[in-house]
């Protein structure tokens, strides 16, 4: 056989192969169609109709109607079942690409990472916490001390009668600097009295999980977040992941990771399945199963889903359900009976008001075979999930102050609130309006406010650091300007009314939620 020859007949075979794989993928993308899946990027989980998956378009449209309407905050919103997206919808000005803070949603992955460690044999449910920290230890050692294992930082049982403070969670906006930062929060946690055994007493306890993350990185040398990197994040296609660190540089652990809507669906998805990804065992099954059974118990209140038991690091919830949840309304909710997961993140004060919200709309609806095609449910769904929004600031566009307040800068004395300058500027009467201010040493400000609309910017505001935040304001009195600034890759909101009269400037705001008070008090500043 010739060498030309040999060559044309390699050329045959690959092109044979290409057309043959070609085939496949279009067989793969009929199946889907005929099950009523949309394909999506392999980075995506697939989206069906809720009909395919055994779901009424209009069960979903009547949970989605009631949250908008009566709860506050509900910042967006994920279906999966039988492993399909059947509903997704964010509240502008949060979107779909927008990262999210989880505060103790964290938690469960911090947790993940430790099943991780365990399996690859970097250490044991029952080693004790002192063997990772010789060097941290107080000079005296108590029983319950010594005794404390890893397994106690997981079902929150350490013994602690009260949490050992590490510092505020300086997330919050209303939180302020706290005392000793510059030690380590290893020697922290570890001088805590533990008056309980070990094991015996649940105290939720951030710094524990905090421990956990330490530990970790002790043992593989790297920080919980890149340690999951390659383990958990890439394969499940969660990109640009962050989390903050400790003064010391170890992952926060208890909360500080950000991660979109759908990448809490994925993580829920990941442990419905057991572990199981694509056909690739990411975390053992056994670990699964053990972080999310009931470990230690919590209460007996048979209404409140804080009161089914705790596992390690995921909460049981009430109809055999389980879920990771965090501050002010972050969910990855998993319903292994009905093959179902909901992701939800929020700023809400009454975060059982939002489980309750699925227990009696979404759950019954779940169907155990594919229900009739119901083209004009779905339209209507797909409507209301496509025009979701916070609501914007009422008012009007016309101030009846003096033209001259434009531009003007007010100077507050110093304050815990950290505010040093405050103004409106406006061209004209009905005019773009853009807020200016100055806030904790930091240089002068300006966001565009938009009215009956979210516009977007970034803007520092008191203690909070700079991040996206969007404002929608109006005038709500003929000295008055109110405004809402939404920071949407956080749970946080902030209403701050502006009265001009008198020739001083009086701020009053008000945040959503707080770990704190929610009304810092008013602020009177002086004309510059």
């Amino acid at each position: 056989m010739t060498a030309n020859l040999k060559e044309i007949i390699q050329a045959r075979i690959r092109l044979a192969s290409i057309l043959t794989a070609a085939l496949v993928i279009l067989l793969q993308y009929s199946a889907r169609a005929d099950s009523g899946e949309t394909p999506k990027s392999t980075l995506e989980l697939p989206r069906s109709s809720p009909e395919t998956q055994g779901i009424a378009s209009s069960a979903i449209l009547a949970f989605v109607e009631e949250a908008d309407q009566k709860i506050d905050h509900l910042h967006s919103f994920m279906l999966v079942r039988h492993g399909h997206v059947v509903a997704e919808g964010w509240w502008t000005p949060y979107e779909t690409g927008t990262r999210h803070e989880l505060y103790s949603l964290s938690k469960s992955f911090t947790s993940t990472a430790v099943g991780l460690a365990i399996s690859e044999g970097k250490l044991r449910l029952d080693d004790p916490v002192l063997k990772f920290f010789p060097d941290e230890a107080p000079a005296e050692l108590s029983a319950n001390l010594k005794a404390m294992r890893v397994r106690d930082l997981l079902c929150m049982s350490t013994g602690h009668q009260t949490e050992p403070r590490l510092v505020p969670f300086l997330a919050s906006p209303t939180a302020t600097e706290g005392k000793g930062e510059a030690q380590s929060w290893v020697k922290t946690f570890l001088a805590q009295p533990a008056p309980h055994k070990p094991g015996t007493h649940f105290l939720y306890n951030t710094a524990g999980t905090y421990m956990q993350s330490a530990i970790v990185q002790k043992v593989t040398g790297q920080t919980v977040l890149d340690y999951l990197r390659p383990r958990l994040f890439e394969p499940l296609g969660i990109e640009n992941p962050t989390w903050g660190t400790s003064p010391q540089g170890i992952t926060l652990g208890g909360y500080g990771l950000s991660i979109r809507t759908e990448d809490i669906a994925k993580f829920g998805q990941l442990y419905l399945q057991h572990g199981n990804w694509n056909g690739r065992q990411l975390i053992p099954a056994s670990w699964v199963e053990a972080a999310t059974s009931r470990q230690t118990s919590n209460g007996s209140n048979p209404s409140s889903d804080w009161d089914q038991g705790y596992g390690y690091q995921f909460w049981r919830a009430r109809h055999t359900a389980y879920r990771g949840d965090g501050a002010f309304g972050q969910f990855c909710i998993v319903m292994p009976e009905q093959d179902a997961v909901v992701a939800i993140t929020s700023g809400v004060k009454d975060m059982q008001a939002v489980l309750n919200l699925v227990w009696d709309k979404l759950l019954p609806a779940m169907k155990h075979d594919p229900l009739p095609a119901d083209s004009e449910g779905d339209r209507k769904l797909q409507a209301k999930l496509a025009n979701l929004v916070m609501p914007v600031q009422k008012g009007s566009t016309s101030p009846q102050i003096p033209k001259e307040v434009s531009g003007k800068q007010f100077a507050f004395a110093a304050n815990n609130q950290k505010v040093e300058m405050l103004g409106l500027e406006f061209d004209k009467e009905d005019g773009p309006i853009s807020l200016i201010g100055k806030f904790n040493g930091g240089a002068e400000q300006r966001i565009a406010c938009g009215h009956g609309e979210w516009k977007k910017g970034r803007i520092a505001f008191g203690t909070f650091p700079e991040r996206p935040a969007a404002v929608s304001g109006a005038w709500t009195a003929n000295d008055t300007y109110t405004a809402k600034i939404c920071f949407y890759e956080t749970p946080y909101l902030l209403t701050i009314n502006l009265d001009f009269s008198n020739g001083k400037l009086r701020f009053d705001p008000a945040w959503n939620v707080s770990f704190g008070p929610t009304k810092p008090g008013q602020l009177v500043g002086e004309l510059k």
